[in-house]
């Protein structure tokens, strides 16, 4: 069941690359996505999170990276226009 996001900005229509459909459980994206909506950037260093929260303010592009409970790395990223925001593996990008 996907619920509803509360959010610091809009993802637009969320999309998932193949790869990160078939490797990344469900409840693990539905969690990321709601962490990224909140302004959790997940595992950025500091200067990344500093340049979301600039980007937040700005209209720029966000990028959040998370790991699944396996610990496989996946992004997320909102475009700058907040039309679109891609759940991806660092491979797919």
């Amino acid at each position: 069941m996907i619920l509803p996001i509360q959010s610091k900005f809009e993802l637009g229509q969320v999309v998932i690359t193949r790869n990160a459909h078939e490797t990344i459980d469900v409840n693990d994206v539905q969690a990321a996505l709601q962490r990224h909506a909140n302004g959790d950037w997940g595992d950025l260093e500091a200067e990344d999170q500093q340049m979301n929260d600039l980007a937040l303010r700005t209209g720029d592009r966000l990028l959040s990276a998370y790991q699944d409970g396996y610990g496989v790395r996946f992004w997320i990223i909102t475009e700058a226009d907040r039309r679109v925001s891609t759940v991806l593996l660092p491979e797919d990008y």
